[in-house]
């Protein structure tokens, strides 16, 4: 008996996407909403882990940052327990867990998904409060509550319909709450048909990752211009046991999703916004942020240059407000409070 294999198919993205299709076309966006709060609100999901150094080291190491904290230097030795972890770095934590066989297939974890035609996810942007008293440390071990908070039907400027789903996490250390993490993504509804014969430019494909501070504005504060290639994105995938393929498979991420190459993961920009304000505004080495509120405007691809500036607009007393630029397109804001 001969077996039917993905490598044997034409295109292996057009089966997957046709089936979903005859199966969910007729879903609203409005029922879907529905269904995800009838099956989803009011439910808490915790689970334990300890905060390894080493983890935390390998992110670090994944940014650039070969110091975590100024005078700390990570290249060899991982930090030891006790070490504050600096404000984004959580994510490398409490990361999806399941078989293959229970993710989408798009590769996604389908914990707070919405259902097909609503397939394509993107981080839409979210907020994150600190316990200024009560920091992550490595080698403590801590709880993560999650809950769903909205599933929302939007119309998306197109008028196409799309899902906003809000889901909150909790970290809670051993002397108590340490952080909220409210996080969005949007859902758009597949395309029809998946691109054929797509081709990704050399220039992103070969792209090297480049991190570097210019010279201060006329505002006075430093641009940090970015660049990641595929091998970062592919590390900051394994980091977060993130298998969401527009980060790592060009052909899934042109193809299906018609994106212009491998798409630079939210969580990491959001960790962009918070260095840079850590290292510029921060009132003092090592301190941490008490909020950021932020949204991913546009998506930003390996290989292209890109910019982290503080904006030009006055700043509010205690407030910043952080930049992902391109081209003169905005991609990312956050307000990040002292």
């Amino acid at each position: 008996m001969k077996l039917l294999t993905i490598s044997r198919l034409r295109n292996p993205f057009r089966l997957v996407c046709r089936s979903s299709q005859r199966r969910f076309a007729s879903t609203s966006g409005s029922d879907v909403a529905q269904q995800l709060l009838s099956q989803l609100k009011g439910r808490v999901t915790t689970r334990r882990q300890v905060l390894d150094g080493n983890q935390l080291q390998k992110l670090s190491l994944t940014l650039n940052r070969r110091h975590l904290h100024p005078g700390h230097n990570i290249s060899e030795t991982a930090p030891a327990n006790g070490t504050v972890l600096p404000a984004g770095y959580h994510l490398v934590y409490f990361t999806p867990n399941g078989t293959e066989l229970e993710l989408g297939v798009d590769g996604t974890d389908r914990s707070f998904n919405a259902p097909a035609p609503f397939t394509r996810r993107m981080w839409a942007g979210g907020r994150i409060q600190w316990a200024r008293d009560c920091p992550l440390r490595v080698g403590e071990e801590v709880e993560e509550r999650t809950r769903l908070l909205t599933a929302e039907p939007k119309k998306s400027r197109d008028g196409t319909e799309m899902i906003v789903i809000t889901i909150e996490k909790e970290l809670w250390g051993s002397q108590g709450l340490s952080l909220t993490d409210q996080r969005s993504w949007v859902f758009r509804t597949e395309l029809p048909e998946p691109l054929e014969n797509t081709t990704v430019p050399t220039s992103l494909v070969a792209a090297q990752t480049n991190i570097e501070t210019t010279q201060h504005s006329p505002k006075g504060y430093p641009e940090r211009q970015m660049t990641w290639s595929p091998i970062s994105l592919f590390r900051f995938s394994a980091l977060t046991f993130n298998a969401h393929r527009i980060h790592y498979d060009a052909a899934w991420s042109q193809g299906v999703e018609r994106h212009r190459g491998l798409v630079v993961h939210g969580p990491l920009n959001l960790i962009n916004l918070l260095d840079y304000w850590r290292d510029v505004h921060a009132v003092s080495d090592g301190a941490g942020p008490s909020e950021i509120t932020y949204r991913a405007l546009s998506p930003l691809y390996s290989g292209e240059r890109y910019a982290v500036k503080t904006s030009s607009d006055e700043q509010s007393k205690g407030i910043v407000e952080v930049l992902v630029e391109r081209e003169g397109t905005l991609c990312m804001k956050g307000m990040i409070s002292e």
